[in-house]
């Protein structure tokens, strides 16, 4: 079994059918190393999500913004992300001191959607020559990345024309199938969708 998954997902995989077009998904699109289009995304990308958990695994989900940039891919599988002033109850930051394991989501909200995820672990990085240049960060973050992959972005909406993704289950209509479902890599361990 692949490490990205437990046996709370191969459980829910094996109900729905979908072990085989799992397995393939790790096989196709999982990576440990930060490619040039992974770059180019998370370089231009002005927002992402941050999940975190402390040491008895409660969660956390924080929104993490700046200007496009402010996440640098640093070495072959390394993220620096510098953390600004915020409300100061330090809910990221100090999940991250008591569970290393975080979370990452990139996303366009755009006519072209897009996602991304990177688990990984994270370290905080105080040291002052860290963050030089960097205005307003008060510590780096440092997240070594275990798992990289995109994500289906079928469901994501057009923020900037206000409009739903096509891909939303309608009452009365056949659901729209995403393209890659269709490709030569999936349309054999594609399980028949169940109402």
């Amino acid at each position: 079994m692949h490490d990205m998954y437990h046996e709370g997902n191969r459980e829910l995989q094996n109900r729905f059918g979908s072990t085989a077009l799992a397995d393939r998904l790790i096989e196709i699109t999982h990576r440990t190393v930060f490619n040039d289009s992974d770059r180019a995304f998370i370089e231009s990308a002005t927002f992402f999500f941050m999940a975190t958990s402390d040491a008895q695994g409660r969660p956390d989900c924080s929104f993490k913004g700046g200007p496009a940039g402010f996440v640098r891919v640093v070495g072959d599988s390394e993220l620096a992300i510098p953390d600004y002033d915020g409300n100061g109850m330090f809910k990221s930051l100090g999940n991250i001191q008591a569970n290393p394991n975080v979370g990452l989501l990139f996303i366009a909200l755009s006519d072209t959607p897009k996602r991304l995820r990177v688990n990984g672990v994270a370290t905080l990085d105080f040291d002052p020559k860290a963050r030089a240049g960097i205005t307003g960060a008060q510590v780096m973050v440092r997240v070594k990345a275990r798992h990289i992959f995109p994500n289906c972005p079928r469901y994501i909406p057009d923020l900037g024309n206000g409009t739903q993704s096509k891909y939303l289950p309608e009452k009365g209509k056949a659901p729209v199938e995403p393209a890659w479902k269709s490709f030569d890599h999936f349309r054999d361990v594609v399980p028949d969708r169940k109402a």
